[in-house]
């Protein structure tokens, strides 16, 4: 018998462990960096199914984001990703792996790239088609300094349909400034691309001649890092413009000043490397195509990837399956009260017609798409042609809905005024997500629309308190008005009202008394009404019996109401979970002092600052806008005043 001791056997260490900066990157072979990749998608996967966020999309840059890190040198080079929803791994390459299981969470990571967090971060993202203006304006920075670092902008997830997109590309062509645009093309934002776009890309990738000429034309190009005469140059470079203006719709981008490079398989590590390469050595403004496809690594996101481009979490990482207990006791959510409504109510009426900027599931108007896809217009991320679209439709006779966030309607504000409000027309704009949205954070918030839809001339500004709310004003909103419409609600999910079948009109600009109280009124406006109704009650324990009133529309404002309940009210105290400048406490402000009646009013609202990430009881907390904070702020407030 051997007295030897067996051998232990050594683990192999994990390329991610060995990944502090991403210096660490420049060593790895192009093997390496794939078992790098493939270790990265994995975390992506464990992460997202416990904490949820964004997924999809990060698992389709997976390869690009490591062959990026390994061929430039950030943040000496500057790497904008565009929306930024898909910037996960960039950030476990870039320091912050240890910090990931708090993406999302309160005092944790942001769910996007910002410039306070690293320094790899070199542009704060969040809303779409930003990205090729920012390193326009970055590599102009650059060039003036007389530095040297490379600039990149990676658009995608549909962000190519924004015509602010366009409009920088123009502005590059003519700067020719040394920025490489990639574009990570998977023909997808959070559904399906639309448009001549996305076409124009498809046909790129089926040109089966281009495809066969691309391999040569790459071959040809590489030898820009020979010692060859201008001669030799020169031609090759004819011949590379020669062969993409017969044979691929790339000339669309060479014409606007870009070169175009592509289509290269943006899963193909080894390809992703040796064109990045050959891009650093390329002066002037460039585009190289990618593709790739979301969701890549976890079959259930390949297969719906509408569906996986965002989640909450609690998924096994195998199959995708739930792990949650589905609580069926939850009532409706918002947006789908008004999408089964808008469809009940153009189902009779053959003038309505639906419009979305890229977020049919995300506004709940894929209902409206599958029951009558002939008036549902989706014109991608572009809120401001989906406005003068609407317009249009509005001054032919039709009767436009356009369902938007809250925080991307704000991309749309000249339109709003100029097309839609100064000529009077029926535009109903269905604001969803209005207020604070929880994880995804400040760029999300729809924490301003009450105040820059108040100054607009002519619009009607109401807010559902519940879901039964929501499909009168949506009613009201299509047959008792003819001028622009806005109406705003939450994210989540309703009260659990039971709902009528019908429809009823509401009388515009009239608020609704729900509490009568004494001396201490509560004006709230949409969803605060409950929190009104919760304030009310625990005032009620301190002996103060307040009255509650559901202003129900900002715009026109319930003057004579006001008036009423300031004849008999010592104090008023405004609810709205808006900031606090320019909202219904600043209305009411406004009509108390034009009147000169002289009552004390508390705004309690959002403050005049860009609210952090987090869950919402977080988010409520630290800025007072909790049951017990705001009982609390209101009670002091009434007893300081003189009861």
């Amino acid at each position: 018998m051997s007295n030897s001791l067996p051998v232990p056997i050594t683990q192999q260490k994990s390329p991610l462990s060995e990944i502090h900066s991403p210096a660490d990157l420049k060593k790895l072979s192009i093997p390496e960096l794939q078992t790098l990749a493939d270790e990265c998608r994995k975390e992506v996967i464990k992460l997202v199914s416990v904490n949820g966020g964004h997924f999809a999309s990060s698992l389709g840059v997976v390869e690009l984001t490591v062959a990026l890190h390994h061929v430039y040198s950030s943040p000496h080079d500057k790497i904008i990703w565009d929306v930024g929803h898909q910037a996960y791994v960039h950030k476990i390459l870039t320091g912050r792996k240890g910090e990931m299981p708090t993406n999302r969470r309160y005092g944790g990571l942001a769910g996007f790239p910002k410039v306070s967090e690293s320094p790899y971060d070199a542009f704060g993202t969040g809303h779409a088609s930003t990205s090729i203006s920012a390193a326009a304006g970055i590599a102009a920075a650059r060039d003036l300094a007389n530095t040297n670092e490379k600039v990149i902008a990676v658009i995608g997830d549909g962000s190519m349909t924004g015509g602010m997109a366009f409009e920088a590309m123009n502005h590059l062509g003519d700067l020719k400034s040394d920025v490489l645009v990639i574009l990570n093309d998977n023909q997808m934002a959070i559904s399906p691309s639309t448009g001549g776009l996305k076409t124009h890309l498809i046909n790129i990738t089926l040109n089966k001649t281009y495809n066969k000429a691309r391999k040569f034309l790459w071959q040809a190009i590489s030898l820009f890092n020979n010692d060859l005469g201008d001669t030799a140059k020169n031609a090759v470079r004819k011949l590379e413009e020669g062969f993409k203006a017969a044979l691929t719709p790339g000339a669309f981008f060479e014409a606007l000043g870009l070169r175009y490079f592509g289509p290269i398989d943006g899963h193909n590590m080894e390809q992703l490397v040796k064109a990045l390469k050959e891009m650093q050595e390329l002066p002037n403004p460039k585009l190289l195509h990618v593709i790739t496809k979301k969701g890549k690594g976890f079959k259930p996101a390949e297969e719906d990837q509408s569906k996986w481009h965002a989640h909450s979490g609690g998924f096994d990482t195998t199959t995708g399956k739930s792990l949650k207990k589905a609580d069926t006791s939850l009532p409706p959510k918002y947006q789908e009260v008004f999408g089964e409504a808008l469809v009940e109510l153009a189902l009779r009426d053959t003038k309505i017609t639906a419009i979305t900027a890229a977020m049919p599931s995300g506004t709940s108007l894929d209902l409206f798409q599958n029951a009558l896809p002939n008036r549902f217009y989706d014109v991608g991320i572009a809120e401001a042609h989906a406005v003068t679209f609407a317009a249009g439709l509005a001054i032919q006779g039709f009767k436009p809905v356009f369902a938007v966030y809250s925080t991307f309607l704000q991309r749309a504000y000249d339109q709003l005024f100029h097309d839609v409000a100064l000529q009077k027309l029926h535009v109903v704009f269905a604001i969803d997500r209005a207020g604070l949205v929880g994880e995804d954070g400040p760029t999300h918030h729809g924490a301003f629309d009450l105040s820059y839809l108040h100054a607009v001339p002519g619009l009607v500004i109401m807010a559902p308190a519940n879901e039964q709310e929501l499909r009168d004003m949506l009613y009201t909103a299509l047959y008792e008005l003819k001028g622009p419409v806005a109406i705003r609600y939450p994210r989540g999910n309703g009260t659990g009202i039971p709902l009528q079948k019908n429809f009823s009109s509401l009388p515009i600009g009239k608020a609704q008394i729900v509490r009568e109280g004494n001396e201490l009124t509560l004006l709230s406006i949409g969803n605060m009404t409950s929190k009104a109704l919760e304030v009310a009650e625990t005032l009620q324990r301190d002996g103060i019996n307040a009255t509650v009133v559901n202003m129900r529309f900002l715009k026109p404002l319930d003057t004579d109401l006001l008036d009423e309940l300031a004849a008999r009210s010592t104090h008023f105290a405004v609810i709205e979970e808006n900031s606090t400048i320019g909202g219904l406490g600043s209305a009411v402000i406004d009509h108390l002092n034009t009147k000169r009646i002289n009552r004390p009013v508390l705004k309690v609202a959002l403050p005049d600052a860009f609210v952090t990430h987090g869950g919402m009881n977080d988010l409520y907390k630290e800025i007072g806008f909790d049951t017990p904070s705001m009982t609390a702020n209101i009670r002091q407030f009434y007893k300081e005043t003189g009861r």
